[in-house]
């Protein structure tokens, strides 16, 4: 075969699940239609979940050297009360504020010194799989496979070749979003990158928000519109201009001075999710299997964490060792969380429709967030950091180990470097147990274990803990990490 695996899509989600693939040892083809990188910022932002999960595979520090800033809150529905993401005990509270292409950069980086590149101008033109194979047409070959990955966007030709079905909502209302380059300015536009902006808002509906994403005084913004009773006929078309400029000086001032428009783009209301994210041999992610309004900045990080939770489970398939069953289990933990985000979002669309019902429901809302525990409640859905997984057992498993300090002056989240699980214990007689998963599972001794009230953990790959006292640890080892 060509590849164990064929990634379709070399965006955040895909070169994610390449590079868990291509550190188990898998091989990997990393697809993509484009030419090359186009440099457009698109996403902005890095949930305090994701840059855990980064900072897993030792990619935070490049993530966060070209951050333009950390933003301490995010926002639900654009409220004026901001939810706070410091009540989860998270090494990073906070956003890490970084056009997408910053971090697909860092993500190309670390693929490439595993020795992957993509594959540029590999558009896909037809799939076919078996019950030991897939094969995908991709620049006039075949190209044949153990498994395949859609990450491939909303309008995913992976999804919609394997008939996947993908119910949801559609478009109701379009934004644009566009980034520019300004001269003068008018007054009031923010001068800093935060969660709240410049925002503009019009009794009709129409809204602007304008903020500067560039570095330093260069002079790059982001601008995010949506003109009451404007009718797209292509969303795909390219965004006039002199639409962009238009809406800025309106907004903002005829004085406000528009040098370049870098890039355009329209997005919608539209909220979908698919029906199953494993089909035989081919699987979904990112925004692939779920679409929504881009509110909360969730669709990257939401598509990073699913190729972190797919990622090891098929290397373990590939490796020979998964247990039965391990690769639909990422059916079963994803979805679920592909379903919350579309709640939140179409919850905040709702927040946002323009009306006197609508203005009652966002007062009382606002209301509503300033209490602690709905204020905790959103900002941990928003962040990632409240995601549990449903694996048997009370808390803490399913849940996310939190960092702490090891004695050697580590972080115990280094621990995930090479992507293996790791048993974090008190007791020596565990490490031993551990032993026979020596390759697949790190065992470490430690003095304690803070804010867990437990003796040991045993942690998959992905950061989640799977397994306290209470059961015995090797019937936890097979159910993970397979027959040693």
């Amino acid at each position: 075969m060509d590849a164990d695996v064929i990634v379709v899509g070399a965006g955040p989600t895909g070169l994610m699940l390449a590079h868990e693939l291509a550190l188990a040892g898998a091989r990997v083809a990393l697809l993509d239609k484009g030419p090359g990188r186009t440099g457009e910022s698109r996403a902005l932002n890095l949930h305090p979940r994701t840059a855990e999960m980064l900072a897993l595979r030792g990619m935070l520090d490049g993530a966060e050297e070209q951050a333009r800033t950390r933003l301490e809150t995010t926002h639900f529905a654009h409220l004026p009360v901001p939810l706070t993401l410091d009540g989860w005990n998270s090494r990073y509270p906070y956003q890490v504020a970084i056009p997408q292409a910053e971090v697909e950069k860092v993500l190309e980086e670390h693929l490439a010194a595993l020795g992957v590149r993509v594959q540029w101008d590999a558009e896909v033109t037809g799939i076919e799989q078996d019950d030991e194979r897939v094969r995908v047409q991709a620049g006039g070959k075949w190209i044949e496979a153990r498994y395949l990955a859609g990450c491939d966007g909303g309008r995913s030709f992976v999804r919609k070749e394997l008939g996947v079905d993908f119910p949801g909502l559609d478009a109701r209302w379009f934004g644009t979003v566009a980034d520019v380059v300004l001269g003068v300015t008018g007054e009031g536009i923010a001068t800093t990158w935060d969660t709240k902006g410049s925002p503009r808002m019009r009794p009709d509906g129409s809204f602007a928000n304008i903020f500067p994403i560039g570095k330093e005084s260069d002079g790059v913004y982001r601008i995010f519109y949506s003109v009451a009773d404007q009718v797209i006929d292509d969303q795909r078309a390219k965004v006039p201009e002199d639409e962009v400029i238009a809406v800025i000086q309106d907004f903002y001032g005829a004085e406000t001075e528009v040098k370049e428009v870098r890039w355009g783009s329209r997005f919608s209301d539209a909220s979908r999710l698919a029906e199953h994210y494993r089909i035989g041999r081919a699987f979904l992610a990112g925004d692939a299997a779920h679409v929504h309004l881009p509110l909360g900045g969730q669709g990257l990080n939401t598509g990073v964490q699913d190729a972190m939770n797919l990622g090891w489970k098929l290397a373990a398939e590939i490796a020979g060792w998964a247990p039965e069953g391990l690769l639909d289990t990422y059916h079963g933990e994803r979805h679920p969380v592909g379903a919350g985000v579309l709640t939140n979002t179409r919850a905040q669309v709702a927040l946002g429709q323009k009306g006197i019902e609508h203005d009652a429901l966002r007062e009382i809302f606002a209301q509503l967030i300033k209490l602690p525990e709905a204020n905790r409640l959103l900002g941990g859905a928003i962040s990632g950091l409240s995601i549990r997984y449903d694996l048997g057992g009370d808390e803490p498993v399913g849940s996310r180990l939190t960092d702490f300090a090891l004695p050697d002056g580590r972080w115990a989240g280094e621990l995930f470097h090479q992507g293996h699980g790791v048993l974090l214990t008190t007791r020596t007689e565990l490490v031993a147990e551990a032993a026979p998963w020596t390759g697949r599972v790190d065992a470490v001794e430690v003095p304690q274990l803070p804010d867990l009230a437990a003796e040991a953990v045993l942690v998959r790959p992905d950061g989640y803990i799977c397994w306290v006292p209470g059961t015995p640890l090797v019937e936890a080892l097979h159910r993970w990490f397979g027959t040693p």
